[in-house]
C-alpha cells in the first residue's frame, strides 16, 4: 500500500513540492528515535516486568513526547531559515505533534511485541496505512502540494496510536519509580544511542541534498529513496519485529539463536536479492512508465540505491540479535563507525549531485556493512563465512536471473517493444527464471516456506528446527 501511494503521490506532486516535504520529513523522522527513548526495547528484553516498570516507561515517554512537540514548534522558524524555504515552517510545526502521538502508544507497542501479539500490531499497521494513504492522496489531488506528504505522515501516526490503544488491554497506572527508570535505562542507553546514530546515517544525505542542492534535487532523491528503497528495506521489518522477542527468549541457547538468524536472513535474501537486482535492470522503464517522465533524473539514483537497499535488508536482523543477547555495546560501536563513514561519503558525493551522493552511499555501505555482520556473527559464535555460505544459493540463483533479464531487456529494446510492455515482460521473464533457479541452487528456501505455511506442534525452540551451525 505504501508503494502504491508513493507512486500516486509522485504523479500528483512536482519534484519541488516533494522536496519541500522531504525537508520536513528529514527531521520529523526523529519521532521514531525519541518516541520511547528505547525504553520499550528493555520492556521486551527483560525476563520479568512489574507494573512500576510499565507505567514508569509510559509516563517518561509521554513527558519526552510533549517536550519534543513544543520544541519542534519553537524551532520550525530557524529550520525554515536553514533551508531558505519559508513553507517549511508551518509544515514542521504541524508535524511536531507526532512526537507526542507516537510517545503515547510506544509502551503499548512494546508490550504487544513482548507478548508476540503480532496480529494486533500488523492490523494496526494496515489500518494506519489505509487511513494515511487516503489523506495523502486526497490532499495531493486537492492541490495542497507538500501538505499531502505531511498530512499522510501525521495521519499514519495518529491512526496507528489510536488503534494501538484499542488493541492493547493495558492502561497506565498513576505510579512512577525512579529505581525502575534507572533499571530499564541501563539497558536502553546503548540502544537509544545507536538509534540516534542510525537516524543521522539514514537522513544526513537528505539533509545535505536539501540544504546544498535544493528542493527539486531533494524531490528526485526522495522519490528514489522512499518509493524504491524503503519498501524493500521494510520487508525485513516484520521478521525483525517477530524475531527480537523470540531471540530474547532464546538468549540462553545461543546455538538455536544463531541457526534462527541464518535461516531468517536466507528468507529475507530470497525475496530482496532478486527483486533489487532486477530493479537495477528495469529502473529506466519503471521510472518513466510508472512514475512519469518528469522523474527521469531519479533513474541512476534508483539503480544505485537498489544495491544499498539489498545490503541494508540483509543487515536488518543484526540489531535484533545483538539486543536479544544484551550486546548493545556492539550495536553502539557499529553505529558510530557507520555514521562516520556515511557522513564523509555524503559530503564528498555532493560535488557530483544526487548521483554522486547515492554512489558515495553505496560505496560506504559496501565497505562498512560487513563489519556489522561480523560483529553479530561473533556474538553468537559464528563467522562471517557462515553467514555468506547461508546465502550462497540465493545469490547464485539471483545472479542467473539478473543476467537473463539484462539480455532480455536489450533484446526487447532492439525489437521496438514499448516501455510499459517491456517492463511487464522483463518482470515475468525474471520470475520465470528465478523460481526454478532458486529451487536448484537454494532448495532449502522451499523447505523453509513449507515450514512457514504448515502448522507444527509446539516445541521449546520452534525457530531452531534445523540443526544449529
Amino acid at each position: 500500500m505504501r508503494f502504491a501511494v508513493g507512486i500516486v503521490l509522485a504523479h500528483l506532486l512536482s519534484p519541488h513540492d516533494y522536496g519541500v516535504a522531504g525537508m520536513v520529513v528529514v527531521f520529523a523522522t526523529l519521532v521514531f528515535v525519541f518516541s520511547d527513548l528505547a525504553l520499550g526495547a528493555a520492556l521486551v528484553q527483560r525476563d520479568e516486568l512489574t507494573e512500576e516498570d510499565r507505567s514508569t516507561v509510559f509516563w517518561t515517554s509521554a513527558a519526552v513526547g510533549l517536550v519534543l512537540t513544543l520544541v519542534g514548534v519553537a524551532v520550525s522558524g530557524p529550520l525554515a531559515a536553514f533551508y531558505g524555504e519559508p513553507r517549511v515552517r508551518p509544515l514542521f510545526a504541524a508535524m511536531s505533534v507526532t512526537f507526542l502521538l507516537a510517545a503515547l502508544a510506544s509502551t503499548q507497542t512494546a508490550l504487544l511485541t513482548r507478548e508476540m501479539n503480532f496480529r494486533s500490531l500488523e492490523l494496526r499497521q494496515i489500518g494506519a496505512a489505509l487511513a494515511s494513504g487516503a489523506v495523502g492522496v486526497g490532499l495531493a489531488a486537492s492541490g495542497y502540494g507538500p501538505w499531502a506528504v505531511i498530512g499522510q505522515q501525521i495521519a499514519a501516526i495518529a491512526a496507528s496510536s489510536a488503534l494501538l490503544w484499542v488493541a492493547s488491554p493495558w492502561r497506565p497506572s498513576f505510579v512512577f519509580s525512579r529505581a525502575s527508570l534507572r533499571s530499564v535505562a541501563g539497558y536502553s542507553g546503548n540502544v537509544f544511542g545507536a538509534r540516534l546514530l542510525f537516524y543521522f546515517n539514514r537522513n544526513a544525505d537528505n539533509l545535505l541534498v536539501g540544504r546544498f542542492l535544493g528542493a527539486s534535487a531533494l524531490g528526485a532523491y526522495s522519490v528514489a529513496y522512499n518509493v524504491i528503497l524503503m519498501p524493500f528495506s521494510q520487508i525485513a521489518v516484520p521478521i525483525q519485529d517477530v524475531l527480537f522477542p523470540a531471540f530474547a527468549r532464546l538468549q540462553g541457547d545461543v546455538r538455536a539463536l544463531a541457526a534462527g538468524w541464518l535461516r531468517a536472513n536466507r528468507i529475507v535474501g530470497a525475496i530482496t536479492t532478486p527483486a533489487l537486482l532486477g530493479l537495477v535492470v528495469v529502473a529506466p522503464d519503471f521510472v518513466d512508465a510508472v512514475l512519469g517522465a518528469r522523474w527521469h533524473s531519479a533513474v541512476p539514483v534508483v539503480q544505485i540505491l537498489a544495491w544499498v537497499g539489498l545490503i541494508q535488508a540483509l543487515q536488518g536482523l543484526n540489531g535484533s540479535v545483538l539486543r536479544a543477547v544484551d550486546r548493545t555495546n556492539l550495536l553502539l560501536r557499529y553505529a558510530i563507525v557507520v555514521v562516520t563513514a556515511s557522513l564523509i561519503a555524503f559530503v564528498v558525493g555532493l560535488q557530483w549531485g544526487i548521483v554522486g551522493v547515492a554512489a558515495a552511499y553505496a560505496i560506504s555501505s559496501t565497505l562498512v556493512e560487513p563489519y556489522y555482520t561480523w560483529l553479530t556473527a561473533r556474538a553468537v559464535g559464528l563467522t562471517l563465512g557462515d553467514f555468506l555460505r547461508s546465502l550462497r544459493g540465493v545469490a547464485e540463483a539471483s545472479l542467473l536471473m539478473f543476467a537473463v533479464v539484462l539480455v532480455a531487456r536489450l533484446a526487447l529494446i532492439e525489437a521496438g517493444v514499448g516501455q510499459l510492455a517491456r517492463l511487464g515482460l522483463v518482470i515475468l521473464i525474471g520470475a520465470a527464471v528465478y523460481a526454478p533457479a532458486c529451487l536448484w541452487r537454494a532448495p532449502e528456501v522451499a523447505s523453509e516456506l513449507k515450514v512457514l505455511r504448515g502448522r507444527r506442534a509446539p516445541s521449546a525452540h520452534p525457530i531452531a528446527a534445523e540443526p544449529a551451525l
